[in-house]
């Protein structure tokens, strides 16, 4: 069995102390004295075989081959659901998405092992630094929030289980095209122009082949929000390796393979729906029916960089996420009530002055 907190743990070759993965100088550092190492570098063909997409339905069918799959030991959190990975050691911690106390879990869990990952570009000063400034552009929230913030604890590193999807698709359709004309309506003072819209009936055929659908494998923290950290430069995709998580934490999927899919088809039949529309052109467009045809569906099963910062709030839990390759900010947030009241109050004092001042201007 493998137990990758256990491969986490590289130690240093001048003092014994844990290294730890530097981000953005691709290299393994010693906090204690200093001592660097660097990543080994994979061959052309070693990374091309580690990033080839995997057989959709050989997955779905649980035929993959057993070197795509692995055994992990996680901790389970009963708050939010997150399965997390912690050091063997450790039988007690605070769940890093919701600051939760979570008793570690000893059981082995059996899935489909990460091929890629994206390592951390951005230290933990630099994703604070993007935090605070993202606070301080928060209206109406509490003024204590980014104090609490700030003095609360540190960011932690994660990453995150994603599926990338890719699949041809072949799309029918039947619809309708409108194309707007204007007619001139009334007479004397009640003359007007008015636009109408002609329909008429469309149908047609769009294909397109999508490369790299991402779809997170989690439900610890809320889809819309990460779905806010995109885009992510996936050309900087490297082969899956240990060294990159030491010192970090790792999520395991909780979302499997074929609800994933089910996420990713819908995120392409958004599209698909755009492009038919255009396939219909005119001014306006309805989309009656459609059909979709997949083929050549395979997938790859990544980890994204994220730092994150979970706070206890007067009794609630609010989590603050920074994209670990970007820097962009997302996060939940509460609103103070007097700030908004006073908003309010203030809005209203202002339409009553320019009311005052437009019926003075009338005498």
């Amino acid at each position: 069995m493998t137990d990758r907190a256990t491969e986490h743990r590289f130690p240093c070759g001048q003092c014994g102390a844990s290294l730890r993965f530097t981000p953005g100088q691709g290299r393994l550092t010693c906090d204690y004295c200093g001592f660097a190492q660097a990543v080994p570098e994979v061959s052309e063909d070693a990374r091309a075989d580690a990033l080839a997409t995997l057989d959709l339905h050989a997955a779905l069918a649980e035929r993959l081959a057993p070197e795509a799959m692995e055994e992990t030991r996680v901790s389970h959190c009963d708050t939010c659901g997150a399965e997390v990975q912690f050091d063997p050691n450790i039988h007690s911690a605070e769940c890093p998405f919701c600051a939760s106390p979570v008793v570690a879990d000893t059981g082995a869990h059996r899935h489909i092992k990460p091929q890629a990952l994206l390592p951390f570009k951005l230290d933990q000063g630099a994703a604070q630094t993007k935090m605070r400034e993202w606070l301080k552009r928060l209206w109406f929230a509490p003024n204590g929030l980014a104090q609490y913030a700030r003095d609360t604890g540190k960011l932690n590193g994660l990453y995150l289980p994603y599926w990338a999807f890719d699949a041809d698709t072949k799309t029918r359709y039947t619809g309708q095209r409108g194309v707007h004309y204007y007619v001139t309506v009334g007479s004397g003072k009640d003359k007007r122009t008015e636009r109408r819209t002609r329909w008429s009936r469309a149908s047609g055929r769009v294909a397109r082949q999508f490369s790299d659908v991402l779809v997170v494998a989690s439900e610890s923290l809320p889809r819309k929000n990460l779905r806010a950290l995109e885009p992510w430069t996936l050309g900087e995709l490297t082969p899956y390796a240990t060294d990159f998580l030491s010192g970090f934490r790792a999520e395991g999927y909780t979302v499997d393979l074929g609800p994933g899919y089910e996420i990713g088809k819908d995120r392409m039949a958004d599209i698909i729906r755009s492009d038919i529309r255009r396939d219909i052109g005119g001014d306006e467009q309805r989309i009656d029916s459609l059909s979709t045809d997949y083929a050549d569906e395979r997938f790859k099963h990544l980890l994204l960089p994220i730092w994150m910062a979970a706070y206890r709030y007067k009794g609630k839990s609010y989590r603050f996420i920074v994209n670990g390759q970007s820097g962009r900010v997302q996060g939940e947030r509460p609103y103070s009530a007097w700030k908004i009241a006073f908003a309010v109050t203030l809005g209203l004092v202002f339409a009553g002055l320019a009311f005052y001042v437009a019926e003075m201007g009338g005498f």
